[in-house]
């Protein structure tokens, strides 16, 4: 495969961050951005300058902004945005892997409790709040 086909599968191939921006601002205003990706730069005094400094710092946000951009303009999206980079997906816990984690989660809460107290008034605490009178 070729270079030149890999880009033409591609829909951002040759388009700016500006071009990309100034797109979406004249379909949906800077309030439909703010509604559709919740970061500051598109509520709070919005301009395409200060956008353009947030996208450019911001991986997540321009992948979301990518994402939006090529939606708008009904093209299929490439592989590398249909998952958010540096983001894994949570493993699928099991019934076994829930009952494991529930089963340590106690014999670890009921070893705290035998350490920190006793019967007799003398543990971890007793130092502090003096032992138990009988």
């Amino acid at each position: 495969m070729s270079a030149n086909s890999s880009h033409s599968n591609d829909p951002l191939h040759g388009m700016t961050l500006e071009a990309i921006l100034c797109h979406l601002e004249q379909q949906y205003g800077f309030d439909g951005l703010a509604d559709r990706i919740k970061v500051n730069c598109f509520s709070s005094d919005p301009s395409i300058k200060s956008c353009l400094k947030f996208f450019r710092k911001t991986p997540w946000a321009r992948e979301k902004l990518e994402r939006l951009y090529i939606k708008s303009i009904g093209e299929k999206m490439p592989a590398h945005l249909k998952t958010v980079a540096g983001r894994k997906s949570p493993p699928i816990a099991t019934k076994a892997d829930q009952t494991t984690r529930t089963d340590k989660a106690l014999r670890l809460n009921k070893t705290a409790r035998n350490d920190n107290t006793s019967a007799t008034g003398n543990g971890e605490n007793s130092a502090i709040w003096g032992s138990a009178k009988k």
